[in-house]
């Protein structure tokens, strides 16, 4: 039974990843068809953003109320109705209208997801699920361009997602038996804590602001990564687009092997190796050694970003206690969904008024941000790294 659900989790990751690409590759489409500004994708994915911030911070209440299975079943039937709706609409405000119900699923379930898995499955577990993720985010853009080589449209492309994902909550539906243990459990009956009373406990502000300066280095070299191969480093546009998926690859693959050395290193080490590639990976990017060197660079960091966010995460019911875990995981996907919403952006600025050939110095001051952070966190906890 419990190798059955863990095979449903999976599953989940990488169900959970296939809608989170689709809007990036749609939006070409949908903008002219609904006559608004290309700009206003931002729109809708602030909406889902600041969806997902509030049911993260919520995620330990409704947890602790219904249970891991039950968030889980009824965020993804969310999202699936969300998307649905998504490929029926005939207006802009349509869609930032169900962006509410997508970004409210989201953050639930990636919590309780998270918290689930970091309390009852080893570290390899950890990273192979979020490498998942990654596979469900990659195949995205694939089935959405096969619904446009089809002939149905970007319509068809939400429609095939929302329909995997039916088909997700029918099998955690039947799953829910498989859960019963473990939200019973003592942890699970601990009280819920309000924002307030996570801030108060020691290395909270830490590990939010670790998890704020990770994910704002991903986004950041996400959005930004071909815009400074192209106008910094003189690479063409079909070049840079092709290299800069590279950063994803090097997450992917990274996750996928970061599982195998978790049987070797804690998740500390785990943690301190990826901050040594990562940084190695933005220095190489910034030096002068050509366009093979922008290419290394760009693989490194993915590699090195592959397992800071799922170690931090497991390694959270060692920090503040199976009991807290939740509400811990929660407040730090908040913070991580934060740090995606608000750092690229500000380096947009930068990049706009001063040059975009700082992004490497941009990353590299997040980097020592979060090493710093992270430092702090392992003493405040009172956890020596070589016992996580």
């Amino acid at each position: 039974m419990f190798h059955l659900l863990l095979a449903v989790i999976y599953l989940s990751f990488i169900s959970l990843g296939l809608p989170d690409s689709l809007l990036g590759s749609a939006w070409p489409m949908i903008y002219p068809q609904f006559a608004v500004p290309v700009s206003f994708a931002g729109i809708i994915s602030t909406i889902i953003s600041l969806g997902t911030i509030l049911s993260s911070l919520q995620s330990d209440r409704l947890t602790k109320a219904l249970g891991a299975g039950k968030v889980t079943a009824i965020s993804v039937a969310m999202t699936a109705a969300a998307l649905f709706v998504f490929s029926v609409s005939g207006s802009f405000w349509m869609l930032c209208l169900w962006a509410i119900p997508y970004g409210l699923g989201a953050g639930s379930v990636d919590a309780a997801l998270n918290n689930y898995v970091a309390l009852h499955y080893a570290s390899r577990h950890m990273s192979w699920l979020h490498c998942m993720w990654g596979v469900g985010a990659s195949v995205g853009p694939y089935i959405m361009s096969y619904a446009l080589t089809g002939g149905s449209g970007w319509q068809g492309g939400y429609r095939i997602i929302s329909l995997l994902q039916i088909g997700l909550t029918l099998i955690l539906l039947f799953s829910l038996p498989l859960w019963k243990n473990a939200d019973t459990s003592g942890s699970q009956q601990a009280p819920a804590l309000s924002l307030g009373q996570v801030l108060a406990i020691p290395g909270a502000k830490q590990v939010m602001g670790t998890f704020f300066c990770y994910c704002a280095i991903e986004q950041t070299t996400s959005l930004w990564a071909s815009s400074y191969l192209v106008l910094a480093r003189g690479v063409d546009e079909v070049t840079a687009a092709r290299w800069a998926a590279l950063f994803f690859l090097g997450i992917t693959a990274g996750r996928a092997a970061s599982g195998f050395l978790t049987m070797l290193l804690s998740d500390s080490q785990m943690i301190r190796l990826g901050e040594c590639i990562l940084g190695a990976g933005i220095v190489i990017l910034g030096l002068p050694v050509g366009s093979t060197g922008a290419l290394v660079g760009l693989l490194l960091i993915g590699l090195g970003c592959a397992p800071i966010y799922p170690c931090i995460i497991h390694s959270t019911p060692a920090h503040f206690g199976a009991d807290r875990s939740q509400a811990l995981i929660g407040v730090q996907m908040a913070s991580a969904y934060t740090g995606t919403c608000l750092m690229p952006p500000l380096f947009g600025l930068i990049a706009n008024h001063i040059q975009v050939g700082l992004l490497p110095i941009f990353l590299l001051v997040l980097l020592a941000l979060m090493a710093f952070l992270y430092q702090q966190l392992t003493r405040r906890c009172g956890v020596q790294s070589a016992n996580l």
